[in-house]
């Protein structure tokens, strides 16, 4: 079980830059419900400068732009390549719908990279999930990037076991490796108008890495977000996550998720090569355990990585 003295020795080596709610799309499975009528919410560029000023200091290694659609928000690439000056590895989770030519630039860059969320290799089936005809441009953008060398994870949503390996055998024809699957986290649109639930998370969340949303909020994750647990346009990020507050929401998470007996990994339902950690390869932790976290460059968690321990929940 995580004590409180155990979560409090957890330094941070992720961050999740939640940037916008703005997304060309409306996917019905969106955790944080974002679409074309989203904001930008009252975080300016001087304040993600701060935030990114102050993850570096701290030893943060990898930061993920997400969002809505990170790509939309006006200062997007000023960060990222803020960022990339700072010496931290930047990872772009788009919808790649649309790419401007600087991104491309920019993500070449060492330390670049992409990821994104496939649903279908036919496109009626991915665009009942987004909400729009946008199968052939994220492909054709996938496509691109493996064409110009950016590093690439994808990860597959499906809803059986056919539509999952089609999809994934039409990336590896496009000549995708890194292919995780993913389930539709009961959050946002995915909850269906349940209320969150801490139980509904995998249990690692807060464990060397946090979120920050649009609104300046900090939390243990991005599917996380009801449980602020500081703000950084009122503290420093590394008060907020020193706190008691997020001490305490991580060992709330990892309570809940205890309860939740099919998160708890077996051995046959473990996929090393699916591993959420990269580039570490975590095993699987023993029945009834929650698994220990990942290496110092994992980006678990994020929507759409590569996948969980256990099998996906769907």
């Amino acid at each position: 079980m995580t004590t409180v003295a155990e979560a409090q020795t957890m330094t941070p080596r992720f961050l999740w830059l939640d940037l916008t709610r703005k997304c060309q799309l409306r996917c019905t499975h969106c955790y944080n419900s974002s679409g074309p009528d989203g904001t930008h919410g009252a975080m300016a560029r001087d304040d993600w400068i701060s935030v990114l000023d102050q993850a570096a200091r701290l030893g943060v290694r990898s930061v993920q732009f997400i969002g809505g659609e990170p790509t939309m928000h006006p200062h997007a690439a000023t960060l990222a390549e803020h960022a990339l000056v700072l010496g931290l590895h930047v990872e772009i989770f788009s919808n790649l719908v649309h790419i401007a030519a600087e991104w491309w630039t920019l993500l070449q860059r060492e330390g670049g990279g992409l990821a994104t969320s496939y649903y279908s290799d036919q496109a009626a089936d991915h665009n009942a999930m987004t909400g729009r005809p946008s199968h052939a441009r994220t492909r054709k953008n996938i496509a691109k990037a493996v064409r110009l060398g950016i590093p690439l994870r994808v990860g597959v949503i499906g809803d059986s076991e056919e539509t999952i390996d089609a999809a994934r055998r039409d990336l590896e024809a496009l000549g995708v490796t890194r292919i995780g699957v993913d389930y539709v986290r009961p959050f946002g649109r995915g909850g269906q108008g349940q209320d969150s639930d801490a139980s509904g998370l995998c249990g690692r969340c807060g464990s060397g890495r946090a979120a920050i949303g649009p609104g300046g909020e900090v939390s243990p994750c991005v599917f996380s977000g009801w449980m602020s647990v500081g703000n950084v346009q009122e503290d420093a990020l590394a008060a907020i996550l020193g706190s008691a507050a997020m001490t305490e929401a991580n060992v709330a998470i990892r309570s809940a998720v205890r309860t939740r007996p099919e998160l708890q990994c077996e051995p046959q339902s473990c996929y090393p090569d699916q591993s959420p950690c990269y580039p570490a390869q975590t095993p699987c932790a023993p029945q009834g355990q929650v698994p220990a976290a990942c290496g110092p460059d994992d980006q678990e968690c994020s929507p759409g990585s590569p996948s969980t321990y256990c099998n996906p929940r769907r």
